[in-house]
């Protein structure tokens, strides 16, 4: 069984001009010629193909390949354990830039395009990246989540400065809240929560009180959330679930 030219480059996938070039170099002859002189290639010249093929995809350049395949001193076990070992390199850079681009997506998952020195300017030793998987996993599927990631993916590092300037604000005046005494169920506590919605709404989606509630609930639920804002305060994660809760209440939820 022979083949043509053409039918090599098809099942190859390579050029016509390719396997042409490759005779003419005397890196591929084919086997036979048919009774018009065309090239026609045998078994033995696919399988010379397929390693010719395999070492040019590792970017062996031509003569080197041809060193390769050519030494009469080559030992087919040896070329075995030769690919083997260059896949394995080869896999390993691959595994290297596979991690480094799922991170470089993570980032742009949670809309944060920043320079390791302006995240640090912005979020301090908080890693605004650190919950991406678990927030897409949770939320991936919703508009909210689509919604926050649209709006967040234009965001400057000068709008992340300004959102954590009223989150810093918001929470200094909550604990001042805590401290002077009021119940999570009074005016004041309730406006804080109302205040909390919107900044909801402003920077990432249209926060409703229903999905407000659920998130004060999550809030004491999830051990990172709590940390985070009973950091402002102990105890401040709880109090703004009642008031959330309260402020629901108040407009009728």
């Amino acid at each position: 069984m022979s083949y043509s030219v053409g039918q090599v480059a098809g099942f190859a996938g390579v050029t016509v001009r390719t396997l042409h070039h490759y005779d003419e170099i005397g890196l591929l002859v084919p086997g036979g010629r048919s009774h018009a002189g065309h090239r026609r290639y045998g078994d033995t010249d696919l399988d010379r193909l397929q390693q010719i093929l395999f070492y040019r995809e590792l970017g062996f350049p031509l003569d080197e390949v041809a060193a390769l395949l050519d030494d009469p001193e080559a030992d087919p076990r040896a070329h075995l354990r030769r690919r083997h070992d260059l896949l394995t390199a080869r896999i390993e850079k691959l595994r290297k830039m596979a991690a480094a681009v799922e991170h470089a997506m993570e980032a742009r998952t949670m809309g944060i395009d920043l320079t390791p020195e302006e995240k640090f300017e912005v979020f301090g030793d908080k890693d605004p990246e650190a919950h991406a998987e678990e927030a897409e996993q949770r939320w991936g599927g919703t508009e909210a989540y689509a919604e926050s990631q649209r709006r967040a993916a234009r965001y400057t590092k000068d709008d992340w400065k300004r959102m954590q300037a009223e989150v810093a604000s918001w929470g200094e005046r909550y604990d001042a809240l805590m401290e002077a005494g009021e119940p999570a169920t009074g005016e004041r506590a309730m406006d804080m929560a109302e205040e909390h919605r919107l900044h909801i709404t402003r920077w990432f989606y249209a926060c409703s009180y229903e999905t407000h509630r659920g998130l004060g609930e999550l809030y004491v639920a999830d051990e990172r959330f709590k940390e985070f804002y009973d950091s402002m305060r102990p105890g401040l994660a709880e109090h703004l679930k009642e008031a959330i809760a309260a402020n629901v209440r108040r407009h009728g939820g």
